[in-house]
């Protein structure tokens, strides 16, 4: 031993190199979403071969028999300014739109559950991605009518094309905010979602969907304008057909104090039991 400390041999300056630069939170998420997203829309459209046969064959099967029914009944008379099918096409197509919310928002849980093991991927992800290719293809069958309709020689185009289009988008909020409350609610109790399905079709024919509103009672209207898709539904119709005669009591203040209020309510319970739907 000399008495000399040995330090470390300083690497140049020009060897001096970072490792990766770690990714954003936000950049994590938009993997996470894209990865979940693609996996999704394969799964529900390219597994099942009649998965796009379905999609279209659940309305056009409405469609016709609603026409029978107004061979008989007389719908273009019920309906003030709007023809009778475009009319009800409209609402059909934005109620199912809330519909796949109420209804799928459980199932995109339990469909990602294998994985949460990836700690960046929670239940909250599964949902909004669901919800947001549900609305996709909802948004694109839509359109499909209205080209048929148009090929057939009836004008399906709005009158008022920005009004049209933000009812559409707010109908589909609507259905997120009520896919994130039940995504949590029917995964903690399951009888929840059985009975969700179980209002399906009352709740179709109470939101104005097939027959206008309009020719109710009053002490009946005034209960059924209490739920939040008829003033979605109406607001769009308004857009296609500028002279249409809305239900008394159309509001999307009322509306949207709604959707907001879900919408919060749906992210709050999901940061709330977020560890107890991953343990499930």
């Amino acid at each position: 031993m000399n008495g000399e400390i040995n330090t470390p041999t300083e690497r140049p300056s020009g060897d001096n190199k970072s490792g990766p630069k770690a990714r954003s939170a936000w950049a994590v998420t938009r993997s996470v979403w894209f990865a979940m997203f693609m996996r999704e829309a394969i799964g529900r459209t390219m597994t099942d071969r009649m998965g796009w046969f379905w999609m279209i064959a659940e309305p056009m099967a409405f469609v016709m028999v609603m026409v029978t029914m107004r061979s008989f009944i007389g719908g273009d008379q019920l309906i003030i300014n709007a023809p009778f099918i475009p009319w009800m096409i409209i609402g059909m197509l934005g109620f199912f739109l809330v519909r796949e919310g109420l209804t799928q928002g459980t199932g995109a849980i339990n469909a990602n559950r294998a994985l949460y093991a990836y700690r960046q991927v929670q239940p909250v992800d599964g949902v909004l991605v669901r919800n947001f290719l549900d609305g996709l293809l909802r948004t694109l069958i839509f359109l499909m009518f209205m080209l048929g309709a148009l090929l057939l020689g009836t004008d399906f185009r709005p009158d008022n094309g920005f009004q049209a289009i933000s009812g559409w988008l707010s109908l589909w909020a609507l259905g997120l905010g009520f896919s994130l409350v039940v995504s949590v609610s029917g995964s903690l109790i399951s009888e929840i979602d059985k009975v969700i399905r179980m209002l399906s079709m009352p709740l179709l024919i109470m939101s104005g969907v097939i027959m206008p509103l309009n020719h109710l009672p009053h002490y009946l209207l005034e209960y059924l304008m209490l739920n939040p898709i008829v003033h979605g539904l109406e607001y769009t119709r308004h857009g296609f057909f500028e002279g249409y005669k809305v239900v008394h009591g159309t509001s999307m203040l009322y509306f949207w104090s709604w959707t907001l209020g879900m919408l919060a309510l749906g992210l709050l319970m999901h940061v709330r039991f977020k560890e107890r739907l991953k343990a499930q």
